[in-house]
């Protein structure tokens, strides 16, 4: 399993885990490009090891959008205002 101190982005951003065929996903990516709120996409298909780290805070469920904040807490499926006020 993947290690949740790899994927946590510097001040300012979010690393969001997600799948390419999430649409809480999308609409995640799309509302944060509007308020140019930067951040690294990780597809929990793709990724080795993320899937498992997805499921480990969401008690057992590979829910996505997952996102990690700068200080290495986690959200799921955060709205865009909940990742501006985290990343402040």
């Amino acid at each position: 399993m993947a290690d949740i101190a790899t994927f946590t982005p510097a001040a300012g951003s979010i690393t969001m885990f997600s799948t390419s065929w999430c649409g809480y996903c999308a609409r995640l990516k799309s509302q944060l490009d509007k308020q140019g709120i930067g951040y690294t996409e990780v597809n929990i298909e793709e990724v080795e090891g993320t899937a498992e780290l997805v499921a480990a805070v969401n008690g057992g469920n590979q829910t996505v959008p997952t996102v990690v904040f700068p200080d290495g807490s986690t959200a799921t499926n955060p709205s865009a205002r909940e990742v501006a006020e985290r990343i402040g």
